[in-house]
C-alpha cells in the first residue's frame, strides 16, 4: 500500500469521540479543562452547533490529585442529562418571560388575555390579545415590549373595550 492509498482526510467532525478529556456523542461534547481559578479541573458541556458551552461545572481530580479523572460512559451520560435539563429550564424560563397569559372573568364569560413579546436587538415588539372561552379572538393590539400584564392590567383592558393601554 502506498502513502497515497493510506491517506485519509480529516476525521469525521460528527464522529463520536471517547477520550479521557474529550467525549462527544448524542449531540453533546464534554471537555475537561483546567480551572483557571484554582488547581482543579472543570468540565464544559457544549451542544453540537453551539458556540458556547451550555454548562460548566467542577470536575473530579484523579487518584494522583494532580490530573483530572478521565471521562467515561456513565459520567458522560450524567453530564448530558444535567446539561440538557439546564438548557430546557432556561428555554422554559425564556418562554414564560416572553409569553404570558391572564384569565379575566366577565359577565359574558371567561376571557384569556395574552402578551407575546418578540425580542429583537433593534426592534422588539409585543402583541396583546384577548380570546373568549370558544377561542374566538376578541382583540389584538401592539403594545410596548415593556408592558406589564397582570390581573389588574388585563381586567382594565377588557373593561375599556380593548382600547390601547397607556
Amino acid at each position: 500500500m502506498t502513502a497515497e492509498e493510506n491517506y485519509s482526510p480529516d476525521p469525521d467532525p460528527d464522529a463520536d469521540i471517547h477520550e479521557p478529556r474529550l467525549w462527544r456523542a448524542n449531540g453533546w461534547t464534554a471537555s475537561v479543562i483546567k480551572n483557571d481559578d484554582d488547581d482543579g479541573w472543570a468540565v464544559a458541556m457544549t451542544r453540537d452547533g453551539a458556540a458556547e458551552p451550555a454548562l460548566i461545572g467542577p470536575w473530579t481530580m484523579g487518584r494522583d490529585k494532580k490530573n483530572p479523572k478521565p471521562l467515561d460512559k456513565n459520567a458522560f451520560s450524567t453530564l448530558v442529562k444535567t446539561a440538557a435539563e439546564f438548557v430546557r429550564r432556561g428555554e422554559q424560563q425564556l418562554h414564560a418571560l416572553l409569553h404570558r397569559s391572564v384569565l379575566v372573568n366577565t359577565a359574558t364569560g371567561r376571557i384569556t388575555v395574552t402578551l407575546d413579546i418578540v425580542p429583537d436587538d433593534e426592534h422588539p415588539s409585543a402583541q396583546l390579545s384577548a380570546v373568549d372561552a370558544a377561542d374566538e379572538e376578541l382583540a389584538r393590539i401592539s403594545v410596548s415590549p415593556g408592558y406589564t400584564l397582570n390581573a389588574a392590567s388585563a381586567a382594565a383592558w377588557v373593561t375599556s373595550g380593548y382600547e390601547k393601554p397607556r
